[in-house]
């Protein structure tokens, strides 16, 4: 099974300049929990990714204000990445090895198309493999 045949297509994405409380929100409306940050809206061009977990630790765990920050200010910059044409296998391996939940997809040029998490490799991998999945990435030690 490759990447491309699991991955959730054209995520929901923000900018560099788009508020926390917006990306938050898309969060909530999307049902996920990571945001892939793009150069310009309407661009696949992939800068960073943004999650729940960086909002709170690079905000409310520094005494910063959210409602005052953007998503440049505490993003990841080296988002992960894994090929489209790429085996499920091998995103696990990686999600697995970087202890990361969720992976934003490129095409061949380096543009994003789309982001695998857990979540699509529980639905579609083995339970066991699932499972493991979910052991590896969960196990301190990063």
């Amino acid at each position: 099974m490759k990447v491309h045949e699991i991955m959730t297509r054209n995520p929901a994405v923000c900018t560099l300049e788009t508020p926390l409380q917006e990306v938050a929100r898309t969060m909530v409306g999307n049902d996920c929990g990571a945001v892939p940050v793009v150069a310009v809206q309407g661009s696949t061009e992939l800068v960073g990714i943004i999650t729940d977990r960086d909002m709170v630790v690079r905000t409310i765990a520094e005494g910063k204000n959210p409602l005052t920050l953007n998503a440049g200010a505490c993003m990841t910059t080296t988002a992960i990445t894994i090929r489209e044409d790429a085996s499920l296998d091998d995103c696990t391996d990686l999600m697995e090895e970087r202890k990361i939940r969720r992976v934003p997809v490129v095409d061949a040029s380096g543009r994003l198309v789309g982001i695998v998490a857990q979540a699509d490799v529980a639905r579609h991998a083995s339970r066991k493999d699932a499972g493991e999945l979910v052991r590896d990435v969960s196990t301190p030690g990063r």
